[in-house]
């Protein structure tokens, strides 16, 4: 074997003959210069010749002859072992041109406050992921205030959350309307008293949203009370609703929670509906996005996709 060169450029790859690699790895695949002759339709000298020319490109000897046989050596090992990780990174870009033009590929980041009950929603993510099966969705449950930060700061995609007052850089869709009503758990003194009046609930004390205060999110709840002359104490309160349900049922206090959230509590005998009958206020959960923030073609065909099921109803 004659003498390399070791000072190979060190842009090599601005030079190397990518078929010496794919004729390498064959001749390593068979050890043997006339099967891989035969494998690839071609003479052996043409194959002794890209072996020589290949070599000479990378400064280095790749096989060590045995007689009639030879081994890699242990640059040839390396060589062989890079040219078949090549080849997989060309297959797997074949397969990706052989994809859908319309393919949807990505990642979407959704913020959602807890215990959003909505079929529609179950049913549009059941429809989204069948139509859109190579979109990776990545769900995040926040208080409402967190939510609306981190879309101003453009760290999600966009949110499902309580926002009673408009943010000029977000856009705003409606998603649901929440009826909310007064409930008491099953240790409280009024669980399973009919007739009651509004009157009877005045003295009685509450659990509360940390939200639900005057220019909150559920400040509505906070105007009601007020306007009934309500002169209970908030007793336990938790920017979660599934901490408020848990605290209403424990006894703690009377407390406002959405209709159709605990309308299976109720039925199971675990919460008891007070007055007034017809609720007390609507509190809007909004689909909301930052509008100047730069989606992905993934995040714009989810939020699209989102407001049309909104529009149908």
């Amino acid at each position: 074997m004659s003498e390399f060169r070791r000072d190979v450029h060190p842009l090599l790859n601005d030079r190397l003959d990518w078929n010496l690699l794919r004729t390498f790895r064959v001749i390593g695949q068979e050890l043997s210069i006339s099967r891989a002759a035969a494998r690839l339709h071609l003479t052996q000298p043409a194959i002794s010749q890209a072996l020589k020319r290949l070599e000479e490109q990378l400064g280095c000897q790749l096989i060590a002859r045995r007689g009639p046989r030879f081994d890699l050596t242990e640059a040839g090992e390396q060589i062989f072992a890079i040219a078949g990780e090549m080849y997989g990174q060309v297959s797997q870009m074949s397969n990706a041109l052989q994809q859908p033009g319309d393919e949807v590929i990505g990642k979407v980041r959704l913020l959602m406050i807890s215990r959003i009950v909505s079929e529609r929603f179950d049913q549009f993510l059941a429809d989204f992921h069948r139509e859109h099966p190579r979109v990776d969705l990545e769900i995040d449950v926040m208080r409402s205030s967190d939510i609306v930060a981190a879309l101003l700061e453009k760290t999600a995609s966009l949110g499902l959350s309580l926002n009673r007052r408009p943010q000029p850089r977000l856009e705003q869709r409606l998603f649901l309307r929440q009826r909310y009503g007064f409930y008491c758990g099953r240790h409280h003194a009024l669980f399973g008293r009919e007739n009651l009046s509004e009157a009877d609930l005045q003295s009685e004390n509450f659990v509360s949203f940390t939200s639900d205060q005057i220019g909150g999110m559920l400040s509505p709840l906070t105007i009601f009370r007020d306007q009934q002359g309500f002169s209970g104490r908030i007793v336990a309160s938790s920017p979660s609703l599934e901490e408020v349900r848990r605290l209403v049922i424990a006894g703690y206090g009377l407390g406002c929670l959405p209709e159709h959230v605990v309308a299976e509590d109720e039925k199971n005998g675990l919460l008891w509906r007070l007055p007034p009958r017809e609720g007390i206020a609507d509190v809007d959960i909004h689909l909301l996005w930052h509008r100047e923030q730069k989606m992905s073609r993934a995040e714009t065909v989810f939020i699209q996709s989102l407001e049309q099921r909104l529009m149908e109803g």
